[in-house]
């Protein structure tokens, strides 16, 4: 299986390569964008080898016990998904949880040289960011996972709140989790996103965001992960396969259980911010803080409706 890469304009890219599905943009001197490229799509080629080589351990839980210097991986990515992950061992949590956001920082990499004033690879909704001094990228935010299938957007797909983060701000990562995306979910959440210093913290935390995520009903729907995707990180663990509406005392409960985990991450300075939804209702936790400045179509309770998110 050959890495695949197609220009879709003046400034983007979508590269693949099997699971890898990415969107990458730059802009600066064209010399060093063109540099920047070739030095990125070299390292794309190498980086799914490298992962299927240690796929076995990536899939195999962080130990709670497990010191941060004890990484039994080798690879340079499959190193930083393990110790983005490690903060969070004390509650299930594989190498996996961080992997889209992980190969995103790897390559952002290699866009940071003289000459590039800003990049970003969008890996599937999961995004790494390069920002010089003085510039910004407006990020979109779509609310309905289920419209979202990977990197390549919808046409037109309708915004419900834009986000703007600038080089002055500490975020570089981006991520997104729920149960209605491509990846399963212990919890309920149609969406958590998370802004970070880097994608993978971003990755492994929407990950533990939308699991806290969760109540009891008897109408939701939950299946062991190995019966929906053979080896999966998971085993046997219930996911989330389908929601009902639920009243809106559970709704409530279930994002303030949401929040709750949000607001910790935030306190040991793990993310910069969150915002959750779940069917209709949102809660942001820290976003304000962080210094991001965000609008939306629709009102947003502090405590907008985002899912997947663009960055243009």
């Amino acid at each position: 299986m050959n890495a695949t890469r197609t220009r879709l304009d003046a400034t983007r890219w979508h590269w693949q390569h099997g699971p890898i599905d990415l969107i990458l943009s730059a802009d600066g001197e064209p010399a060093a964008v063109r540099a920047a490229y070739e030095a990125c799509w070299t390292r794309f080629d190498e980086v799914l080898p490298e992962l299927v080589g240690e796929l076995k351990l990536l899939r195999q839980p962080v130990p709670a016990d497990a010191a941060f210097n004890e990484c039994p991986l080798n690879g340079t990515v499959a190193r930083r998904m393990w110790s983005a992950c490690h903060r969070h061992r004390a509650r299930f949590i594989t190498p996996m949880a961080a992997v889209a956001g992980s190969v995103a920082d790897e390559l952002i990499a290699a866009f940071a040289r003289a000459g590039i004033a800003r990049a970003f690879i969008n890996n599937g909704g999961d995004i790494a960011l390069y920002l010089t001094e003085g510039q910004q990228y407006r990020i979109g935010v779509f609310a309905d996972l289920a419209q979202y299938s990977g990197a390549r957007l919808p046409d037109e797909p309708p915004l419900d709140a834009n986000l703007t983060l600038d080089a002055a701000m500490p975020v570089r990562g981006i991520a997104t989790s729920g149960w209605r995306g491509r990846s399963f979910s212990l919890g309920i959440a149609d969406s958590v996103s998370v802004l970070a210093r880097d994608a993978a913290s971003a990755d492994a935390a929407a990950t533990m965001i939308a699991n806290a995520v969760n109540v009891d009903h008897p109408g939701i729907v939950r299946r062991p992960a190995s019966s929906l995707k053979d080896e999966s990180d998971l085993g046997d663990r219930l996911v989330t396969v389908d929601v009902p509406p639920l009243p809106q005392p559970l709704i409530d409960f279930a994002l303030a259980r949401g929040v709750e985990a949000a607001r910790r991450l935030q306190a040991d300075d793990s993310i910069e911010g969150a915002a959750l939804f779940l069917q209709g209702r949102v809660r942001v936790a820290g976003i304000q803080q962080s210094g991001a400045r965000i609008t939306q179509r629709a009102s947003i309770t502090q405590e907008a409706p985002c899912s997947k998110y663009a960055a243009c």
